[in-house]
């Protein structure tokens, strides 16, 4: 036996393994367990077991998704292992090593495998880092992911194993070896990711802006012309304590509402509650539409800060319209490992999945994922119907790029780096702010930003900002106020010239909406600076004109309404969206497809969103439902902290919301008795009965239905049985006993009945039942009668024995 092979008699959780090498015609005997101790472990003679293999051989192929030479520390890749047809493999061995380690310790490992499929993977049981099959059978591929390692781990090598029928491959160098080395940051300083404590002095300003390259041109499958957009962007500065989002982890609900809607206010909600763990709210405006050139509309961005314990910025924005897909940074460490701030960052961003929503498409319909999956990244491989779909999987082309730069900083540094001149000027500048004569013993939040005019008129008002007192550390120096006023008028009534609004240049009008005939086109502008005052610039920002397109064509092909009126703004406040809708009403004769627009959308504009005046305590719990059973109400409440002189606040202070609780028991309900029917019997003893009907079956619990059919007797009269006082002379018997005879020689349903019937009526020949007769009723309890009638009378028959019968019952007593 080789004695390259001789370690794979150890592998007894790879019972496929060992089947195929015991079928290869080897033996081998079992080494003492004292041989696999630590530094001789399980991973480590999978690595020393080679078999047989060819050179140049090319069936089975390792591929990592992108074919990268690098990898970025962090990310997330999908890794496949495939045969060319006709090929197959039946079981196979995954892993990824540290180059130049050996796997025998645990840090020889690099990343970490997730499985996508459990049916077809699984971890090793007595080798956690590697990945093999769940079952021995046929295949022709896996698929696994590999997240990628932090940084300052080096080249890392992925192999791979292979078994196929008595023969084993593993290589160290070709289609089943793949090695990448880390990506070198082009921007000087990195960071250790995650760095787990800063080390860092004083604090840090950064500035973030978001650049959008999702447009038409770049990703053109599919691409939504009309309603693409970014939603507004949130984030925050924050600890390690708390996580916004991250590869592998589930949606909050405030992501969810991001992902699946573009909503920022539960996500909001969400990071102001963690308190100390967060330093800045990051938060930039909506962008309608997805792109524009830069000299049309400026990049997105916003300022904030980190200092030694809150040093990590993530955020998060959806592109919409899709299921739930979002870019975003996730825990980045502005952190150095020479106890400074890092300079600059720059990240290009694909999207990542929430997990909330199963849409394969932008416009998918709403079908929410239960259970709820993890967030992962998308990939060229998903669906052929995604809108990143590659067969090849090659690796989807960047939809955004975020750069983050230090702009300032602030308090006594201690990085081992020197400082270099863009360092020593932006402290500069800093330095050249508005003093602050705050006692250095009080520690306060930053300030808000001004409310708006407690004025909306000429006549001077207030507006108002404020700040949080988060420590005195000396109870004898007082410390100021934590609510600052000034004086403001309302909209253009400032003299200074920092009232007016700097409005942008009109960009170009955009196309006609109709491609025949009359249309509507619209351009817009934006605000550039606010008036210093805090108020409302009242500038527009949108124009719309009349347009005509080729005068010569007409809609009298395809006959259209008048347009609908437009639906109310999609947002109570700030940019929303609006739409209105008309229908065809008699298509082209040509049976062409008609080419007037039916669905119009804009945006619309409502009032600024303030967060002050309104000064509003947190909502408190939901009172108990007001029903005990089925559907009812509950309401929560909130008050208003702001002072009275700011203003009115327009804030709901109540919320109302339905609730359901179990069903309420319901009851069975029946209709009245009906009245005693006739008695089944013309004489002698027999039954009438009554019904009722069930109008509605017993539901949750109620109480089951009562009985819907009665009986009770009944009694006509004594039936008489021969003449005088039930004496019958001989020559009678006699007679009846030889018609008796008689009858039963006969055969036949018919003279059996009348046997029957006669025998039951001495003196009698009657005649047979007649048929039953339609129920009264099709539902709810009904009768039917039958009749038996006398055929011919003998010489001596009493009259009363001769009497027609009757016989009654019920019919379809089931509910109606």
């Amino acid at each position: 036996v080789p004695p390259s092979l001789q370690p794979l008699v150890e592998m007894s959780v790879s019972s496929l393994l060992a089947s195929a090498l015991c079928n290869a015609g080897f033996a081998f005997t079992e080494e003492p367990s004292e041989r696999a101790g630590k530094s001789d472990g399980y991973c480590s003679r999978i690595l020393r077991a080679q078999g047989t293999r060819k050179e140049g051989y090319n069936e089975f192929r390792l591929r990592v998704e992108g074919d990268p030479e690098n990898y970025q520390p962090g990310s997330t890749y999908r890794v496949t292992l495939y045969a060319s047809s006709p090929a197959y493999f039946r079981g196979f061995t995954l892993i990824a090593l540290r180059e130049g380690r050996e796997g025998d310790k645990e840090e020889d490992y690099a990343g970490n495998f997730q499985i996508i499929d459990e049916e077809d993977t699984q971890f090793m049981i007595n080798c956690p880092p590697a990945v093999t099959e769940s079952t021995p059978r046929r295949r022709t591929r896996i698929q696994v992911f590999w997240t990628a390692p932090p940084s300052s781990s080096g080249c890392v090598t992925l192999k791979a194993s292979i078994v196929q029928k008595r023969i084993i491959y593993f290589q160290d160098e070709g289609s089943l070896t793949k090695r990448m080395c880390e990506k070198e940051s082009l921007f000087g300083e990195t960071t250790e990711k995650p760095l787990l404590d800063c080390c860092a002095c004083g604090t840090a300003k950064y500035r973030v802006t978001f650049y959008g390259n999702w447009s038409e041109k770049v990703h053109p499958k599919d691409y939504p012309r009309r309603a693409n957009h970014w939603s507004a962007i949130i984030g925050a500065s924050h600890s390690k304590n708390y996580v916004l989002w991250e590869y592998g982890g589930y949606a909050s609900e405030g992501i969810k509402k991001v992902a699946e809607l573009g909503s920022p206010v539960s996500m909001e909600e969400e990071i102001r509650q963690k308190g100390d763990d967060v330093l800045t709210v990051i938060k930039m405006k909506a962008q309608w539409p997805a792109w524009q050139p830069l000299n049309v509309r400026a990049a997105p961005s916003a300022e904030f800060s980190v200092d030694r314990t809150r040093h990590l910025m993530s955020f998060l924005t959806m592109l919409g319209p899709s299921p739930d897909w979002n870019v975003g940074l996730s825990a980045e460490d502005l952190c150095t490992k020479e106890c400074g701030w890092a300079q600059r960052v720059v990240q290009d961003m694909i999207p990542w999945d929430a997990g909330t929503d199963n849409g394969v498409t932008y416009e998918s319909p709403n079908k929410p994922t239960v259970p709820q999956e993890k967030i992962r990244p998308l990939t060229s491989l998903d669906h052929p119907q995604s809108p990143f779909y590659d067969p090849e999987g090659g690796a989807i082309t960047p939809v955004a790029r975020v750069v983050v730069e230090r702009i300032a900083r602030k308090g006594e540094q201690c990085n081992i780096v020197p400082d270099n001149v863009d360092d020593i000027v932006a402290d500069i500048a800093q330095e050249e702010k508005e003093e602050d004569d705050t006692p250095e013993t009080c520690i306060y939040s930053n300030w808000s930003p001004w409310s708006a005019c407690s004025s909306a008129t000429c006549d001077k008002g207030k507006r108002m900002r404020q700040r949080m007192l988060k420590a005195q550390l000396d109870l004898s120096v007082p410390c100021p106020h934590t609510q600052d006023f000034e004086p403001c008028m309302g909209p253009g009534c400032s003299d200074e010239e920092g009232s007016t609004c700097t409005m942008s240049e009109w960009i170009t009008w955009s196309p006609c909406s109709m491609s025949c005939g009359m249309g509507l086109r619209s351009r817009e502008r934006y605000v550039k600076q606010f008036p210093d005052d805090g108020s409302v610039c009242t500038l527009p920002t949108e124009e719309n004109e009349k347009c005509i397109v080729n005068e010569e064509c007409t809609l009298n092909s395809c006959l259209v309404t008048e347009w609908g009126e437009w639906d109310s703004c999609s947002a109570t406040c700030g940019l929303g969206m609006k739409r209105r809708e008309r229908m065809v009403k008699m298509p082209p004769p040509d049976g062409s497809i008609c080419g007037a627009e039916v669905l119009e959308v804009e945006k619309c504009m409502m009032p600024e969103c303030h967060t002050i005046p309104c000064m509003l305590s947190p909502w408190s719990d939901w009172s108990d439902c007001s029903v005990t059973c089925g559907k009812g109400m509950r309401t929560r409440q909130r008050v208003l902290k702001s002072p009275v002189e700011l203003g009115e606040c327009t804030e709901d202070l109540e919320q109302v919301e339905k609730c359901m609780l179990p069903e309420c028991p319901t009851d069975c309900m029946v209709s009245e008795w009906t009245e005693w029917s006739e008695c089944n019997k013309s004489c002698g003893k027999g039954h009438m009965i009554r019904t009722r009907m069930v109008k509605l079956e017993p539901q949750f619990g109620g109480d089951s239905c009562p009985e819907t059919v009665q009986r009770k007797k009944c009694k006509i009269r004594k039936c008489n049985r021969g003449g005088g006082q039930g004496q019958v002379n001989s020559d009678e018997k006699k007679r009846r006993k030889e018609a008796r005879e008689k009858r039963r020689s006969k055969q036949g349903g018919r003279q059996g009945e009348e046997t029957t019937s006669t025998a039951e009526h001495p003196g009698c020949k009657m005649r047979p039942w007649s048929s039953w007769t339609d129920c009264t009723k099709l539902c709810g309890g009904g009768i039917q009668e039958r009749l038996m009638t006398a055929k011919r009378r003998l010489k001596s028959a009493q009259l009363p024995s001769c009497k027609d019968r009757k016989e009654i019952r019920a019919c379809n007593v089931h509910p109606c």
